[in-house]
């Protein structure tokens, strides 16, 4: 007998215009492609494109050295829609750069849809945590390749590291 796979998965969902996700997708057998500091700068710029994301909006992310995490506000389109240009893009974008040809990221991808008492503060920390709780640095000061347009008040981002290892 087969076992389902991640179509089997994503059947009876549905995306909901203006819903805010929390998004994680790996690198294709979690290649550590993104330990190479010139391709994660690149990725880094790429998914900082305004124009990648439009018409949803990527409220926050970070780019671990295999996966990714993002925050996003869907617009009018589907998230898998969404999920396919944007690992779509940075595949096409970055195959010279790492000497590839195909795709870059798994097939799949998780997410799960804030719920509408839940802080999108609160899931950016999570997300921009990641990199200390993965143990790669001591403080997200350290970590170079993520990114919020949530706020712009440095000590509410700075308060993240002393929460971080929760």
């Amino acid at each position: 007998m087969q076992k389902p796979g991640y179509r089997a998965l994503r059947q009876g969902r549905h995306s909901e215009c203006g819903q805010i996700y929390l998004v994680t997708t790996a690198t294709r057998s979690r290649r550590k492609y993104f330990h190479n500091i010139e391709i994660a700068e690149r990725a880094c710029h790429l998914i900082s494109l305004p124009e990648l994301w439009y018409p949803s909006q990527c409220l926050c992310w970070v780019l671990m050295p295999d996966h990714w995490h993002g925050l996003v506000s869907l617009g009018e389109e589907t998230l898998p829609r969404l999920m396919q240009r944007f690992k779509g893009t940075l595949s096409r974008k970055l195959s010279a750069d790492l000497g590839k040809h195909g795709p870059l990221w798994s097939k799949g991808f998780h997410d799960r849809a804030l719920r509408r008492d839940e802080s999108m503060l609160a899931a950016a920390r999570y997300i921009i945590a990641n990199s200390v709780r993965a143990r790669l640095v001591d403080s997200i000061e350290d970590y170079p390749y993520w990114d919020i347009s949530l706020t712009h008040d440095r000590r509410e981002l700075l308060d993240i590291a002393s929460h971080s290892r929760d």
